[in-house]
Order: C-alpha cells, then sequence, then structure tokens
C-alpha cells in the first residue's frame, strides 16, 4: 500500500465516522455541566408524600410522633432514676393542647397565620411555665400571657 492509498482511505471512510460522532456530540456538550448539582438550575420539587393535613391519618400520624418523644423522654428520665412521666397522660394532655387538629386549616390565609402563630406562643408560654416551675417560680396563667403575647405581636 502507497501513501496515496492510505490518505484516500482515510479520507473516503473514517473522515465520515468522525464526522457523525462529532455530529452527534453536540447534544452531550449542551448538557455538561448539569445535573443534580449544577448551580444555575433550580432543584427539582420533592415528590407529594404523607398524609392529607387535617386528615385521619395526618392526625394519627401526629399523636404517634408525640407518643415517640413523650416515650422516649419518660424513659430517659427513668434511666437518670428520676421519677419518670405517665406516657398516655402526657399524650392526651399534650394531643388536647391544641383544640383544633390541624392549625392550618382556617378559612383564610390570615387566620391560617394566627391560629398558627397562637399555637406556637402558647407551647413557648407552656415551656417558659415548666422552666418556672423547676425554678421554684410560681406559674404564669396561660391563657392570659398568650393573649398579652398576641397583643404585643400585632401592636408591631
Amino acid at each position: 500500500m502507497d501513501f496515496g492509498t492510505v490518505i484516500w482511505i482515510v479520507v473516503l471512510v473514517i473522515a465520515p465516522v468522525a464526522a457523525v460522532l462529532f455530529a452527534g456530540a453536540f447534544g452531550l456538550l449542551d448538557q455538561l455541566g448539569r445535573g443534580d448539582l449544577a448551580i444555575d438550575e433550580p432543584p427539582p420539587p420533592p415528590p407529594a408524600s404523607g398524609p392529607r393535613a387535617g386528615g385521619h391519618l395526618a392526625r394519627a400520624e401526629r399523636e404517634s410522633e408525640i407518643r415517640q418523644l413523650v416515650q422516649a423522654r419518660h424513659d430517659r428520665q427513668a434511666g437518670r432514676g428520676e421519677n419518670p412521666v405517665d406516657v398516655e397522660s402526657e399524650v392526651e394532655r399534650l394531643v388536647a393542647l391544641d383544640p383544633v387538629d390541624d392549625p392550618l386549616s382556617g378559612p383564610g390565609e390570615k387566620d391560617r397565620q394566627d391560629a398558627a402563630l397562637r399555637l406556637e406562643v402558647r407551647q413557648l408560654v407552656m415551656a417558659r411555665n415548666e422552666r418556672r416551675a423547676a425554678r421554684g417560680e410560681p406559674p404564669l396563667d396561660v391563657d392570659l400571657e398568650v393573649e398579652r403575647q398576641m397583643a404585643d405581636l400585632n401592636g408591631l
């Protein structure tokens, strides 16, 4: 084979194959640098999972999670030699704290925000009362303190 034959083989066989491969690479070049860790693209939305808010399953799941947390507190107190809490009565008390099953199920956005805020303020006041009782101070009236703090927040 002489040098001229080799050149014709390269030109007629290998060059078209290389051109087809090169043209197909442009789709890959557009995707280069993209993916799950790319900064310029927003992450995909998480798949909808879990029970419908305010439904029977959501209430059952909420009670189950509360029960797990109270049971863990009971186990820690028992392990330290302290007087452990009664799990069932504590779960009933915590579930009964919120008279509405779902604070976000009100008719309007403002009502939902107020209900959620009121619930959070109530929980903070109750936690403050527990700390006051641990220090030997008299507890605050929960309802009055919630109303006072809500009035302060609404005045902002």
